[in-house]
Order: C-alpha cells, then sequence, then structure tokens
C-alpha cells in the first residue's frame, strides 16, 4: 500500500480513537453524576440495569479500541492491509468498512464457518 494510503486509513483509524475515547469519557461522567438512592426498587433496578448495558458496550469499545491501536502500529511497521492468515492483502474496500480488520474477506468467512461449527 502506497504512503498516501497509509496516512488515509491512519486519519480514519485516529479518527475512530477519537470518538471511542470521547464516548468512553462521556459514560464515565455519566455514571459518577449518577443519582443513588431510589424510592423504587424497580427503578433501582432498572438504573443497575442500564449501567450494566453500558459497562459491556465500553468493554466491547474497549476491545475495539486495542484492535485499532494494533492496527495503527501496522501502519508504522508498513503491515498494515496484509492479511495475517494468508498474507495476501486486504481489499481497500473491506478496510475502509473495517479500517482494524487483519483478515481478509475469504480468511475472515473461514474463521466465522470454523467458529459457527465449534459453538464459539
Amino acid at each position: 500500500m502506497n504512503p498516501k494510503k497509509l496516512n488515509y486509513f491512519k486519519g480514519i483509524l485516529l479518527e475512530k480513537i477519537s470518538l471511542l475515547l470521547d464516548t468512553a469519557g462521556k459514560t464515565v461522567s455519566e455514571l459518577s453524576q449518577e443519582e443513588d438512592s431510589f424510592a423504587d426498587p424497580v427503578d433501582r433496578a432498572m438504573s443497575e440495569s442500564n449501567i450494566s448495558i453500558e459497562l459491556r458496550k465500553r468493554d466491547r469499545e474497549r476491545k475495539l479500541l486495542q484492535k485499532i491501536q494494533k492496527a495503527i502500529q501496522k501502519v508504522e511497521d508498513g503491515t498494515y492491509g496484509i492479511c495475517e492468515e494468508c498474507g495476501d492483502e486486504i481489499s481497500e474496500e473491506r478496510l475502509k468498512v473495517r479500517p482494524e480488520a487483519t483478515l481478509c474477506i475469504k480468511c475472515k468467512e473461514e474463521q466465522e464457518k470454523i467458529e459457527k461449527q465449534h459453538g464459539l
């Protein structure tokens, strides 16, 4: 991949990091302002359920953040856009949709097929 395209994808990846960190910051702010005295046990249960959902979403985003950081490192070391499984180039169309992708579409489909067979 040429340097211009690498910079393009690095910019996308950095923007995704910025958005994820902004969302995480808002969640922390909202949770620290959360009212924790509820007259109704149902209200308390709903609040705890909502907090649990938000924390699970942030955990998924934390894992995505790690993948994005790995992709940025690949840009830096010149291996970005190369499938970790087969060594072929990952299509630019795939990288535009999922810039943190580490597998070409063929290898990703094969991985998902195996995961489905094993119930993962």
